[in-house]
């Protein structure tokens, strides 16, 4: 009797420590998740910075600054234009 006492304390002894353990196991990943949560929401918001940058640099406006500024391009003369059709082909 004293033997099968002995062996029931061992094994409630060890289900107390696989549940101590898996608890913080748990706490652990749980913290983890929260943790990778928070930087899926701060990447998100940096695109949509990111986004919002890429329109304002590709804004018409923007680009035909930086052209005559930064380039030194201009608008070519309308004599200077030239049109090519494919053969056969009209508007």
């Amino acid at each position: 009797m004293v033997k099968l006492n002995l062996v029931l304390v061992a094994a409630l002894v060890a289900c107390a420590l696989s549940v101590v353990s898996a608890r913080h196991q748990a706490r652990k990943l749980f913290m983890a998740l929260q943790a990778q949560q928070a930087r899926a929401r701060a990447l998100d918001v940096e695109w949509g910075q990111l986004q919002l940058e890429i329109s304002t640099w590709l804004m018409h406006n923007r680009v035909e600054e930086v052209a005559r500024e930064r380039l030194h391009m201009a608008i070519p003369d309308p004599r200077h234009i030239y049109v090519l059709h494919a053969q056969g082909v009209r508007p």
